[in-house]
This record gives structure tokens, C-alpha cells and sequence, in this order.
């Protein structure tokens, strides 16, 4: 019998072949919608842009984006503030976390067109290396960190996070939510368990934290 071997294909062929077929231009007498039909691609892939004005850091800043552009790309890749990471892209590691109006979000998973007008703090409005925010200062004391690339959004969540024990507002291993939640490891990690870090710095993490509130105490 004769062998099928010179019939066969590999992926990285068939790929290639397809996208080839894909940028071919449309044959002689094919059938076609007419341009005035409103179907055509360019139109399908014009993206619908929107004006937002958000107040990031301090500073108001407008911005012509995409409606599907999230807040971590606006950030990052129309202001160029860098801080804050793309880990996950999926809110499953906290590296983009920020504080909006004082609350942390994950930024990868709100759109920057919900937040006009919104309050917007990053990393790097939060402190410069020259004047450090107290949490800044007691990762870096504490070795609260290790390759770094988490430790922006642990410190935005940090600080975000302590102001909801303030605020009185409960957590999973609150005993009494009708009391005020106390600040305890327990505590501190529970709130925090939403920030990865696969360096494992994590009681390094929850002694910086415990030392900046009990300042703030």
C-alpha cells in the first residue's frame, strides 16, 4: 500500500497556511457584501472611543481611550505609570491593585470608562523614593518583598486595607461583626489573601503592615 506520509501536514503549516489564506485578497466573481452595506471590516473594527477625565495622583488627566481600554491600560500604557503590574491579567494575583476614592479594585478588571471622575492613587502617588510613604518604608525595613513585582499592589492594598479595619468593616474571620474588627495576623492575612506573592514574603508582608497601624494607632 502505498504510503501516506507526503499527505501529511504539521501545525506550524497548517498555520501558516491558513493565515495565508486569511490575508489572501477575495477571487475573481466571489461573492462580496458591497461596502455601502455597512458590513465591511474596517467599519467592524473601528473601536468605539469615549473622553475620560480622571483625577490620578493628585492630578487630573484626560484621556481619548477605547471603551474597552481597562483601567490598568490606561495607566499604564496612556500615562506611563508603570507601578502598578500586569500579572494575571485576570484578577487572581493582585499586582494591579490601586485605590480608587481610598477603596482598592483590581485594576485589570474595571474598565477606566466607570471611573470619570474617579480619585485614582497609585505606587507612585503613594510615596518617591525620596519621601516614602510610612508602608513604603516598612516593606523595604522588613523585606517585604523579594523580586518586587507584587509589591506595588501589596502596598496600595496595605494601605487600603487598613483603612477598613478603620472603617470598622468586617472580614471573613471577624468573631463579632457587630464589634470593631482588631488588627491581627489573622486578620491582616485574611484581608491580604487576594494579593499573590510567589516569592512567599507573606509574615515579612504582615509585620510591615502591623508596624505601620500600630503607629497609626
Amino acid at each position: 500500500m502505498e504510503s501516506s506520509s507526503h499527505l501529511s501536514l504539521t501545525r506550524r503549516a497548517l498555520v501558516a497556511a491558513a493565515a495565508a489564506t486569511a490575508g489572501a485578497t477575495t477571487p475573481e466573481g466571489a461573492d462580496a457584501q458591497p461596502a455601502s452595506a455597512g458590513n465591511s471590516s474596517t467599519d467592524a473594527g473601528t473601536p468605539a472611543m469615549t473622553s475620560v477625565s480622571l483625577r490620578v495622583n493628585g492630578e487630573l488627566r484626560s484621556l481619548e481611550l477605547d471603551t474597552r481600554t481597562t483601567l490598568l491600560d490606561a495607566l499604564r500604557e496612556h500615562l506611563q505609570l508603570t507601578g502598578s503590574k500586569k500579572g494575571c491579567d485576570h484578577g487572581q494575583c493582585g499586582a494591579c491593585t490601586v485605590m480608587v476614592d481610598g477603596r482598592r479594585v483590581y485594576s485589570c478588571l474595571t474598565l477606566a470608562v466607570m471611573h470619570e471622575g474617579d480619585e485614582v492613587t497609585t505606587i507612585e502617588g503613594l510615596g518617591q523614593p525620596e519621601t516614602l510613604h510610612p508602608m513604603q518604608a516598612a516593606f523595604v525595613k522588613h523585606d517585604g518583598y523579594q523580586c518586587g513585582y507584587c509589591t506595588p499592589g501589596q502596598i496600595c492594598a496595605s494601605v487600603a486595607m487598613l483603612e477598613e479595619i478603620k472603617a470598622g468593616v468586617p472580614s471573613h474571620v471577624t468573631a463579632d461583626l457587630m464589634a470593631s474588627p482588631q488588627l491581627t495576623a489573622e486578620e491582616i492575612r485574611e484581608r491580604m489573601s487576594g494579593n499573590i506573592c510567589r516569592c512567599g514574603a507573606y509574615s515579612n508582608i504582615v509585620e510591615a503592615i502591623t508596624e505601620v497601624a500600630g503607629r497609626q494607632a
